[in-house]
């Protein structure tokens, strides 16, 4: 029985995958189509800064601003009187 259902599942699973590279076959083309106008390509440093470095000093600014324009006050932790008390025992 579980053999039957390994069969099965193995089956559904090529079925789907075949059926998926049939339908994206287009998506291979290599011809142009009507009103198609690329551009030229970026190169290996241009990809970088634009997908790395970018990103990177996007996120640098957000962080900085928020930083430096944070409100709120440095709290320091005050010792309170049973911590003192402790202190002074255990000394």
């Amino acid at each position: 029985m579980d053999k039957k259902n390994a069969l099965r599942a193995g089956a559904l699973a090529a079925g789907t995958t075949l059926m998926m590279l049939l339908m994206s076959s287009p998506a291979l083309a290599l011809t142009r189509d009507d009103g198609d106008d690329p551009g030229h390509g970026l190169s290996v440093v241009q990809t970088l800064g634009l997908y790395v470095l970018l990103p990177l000093a996007l996120f640098a600014v957000i962080a900085g601003l928020v930083m430096a324009l944070d409100k709120s006050k440095i709290r320091t932790i005050k010792p309170s009187a049973t911590t003192s008390s402790e202190a002074k025992a255990k000394a």
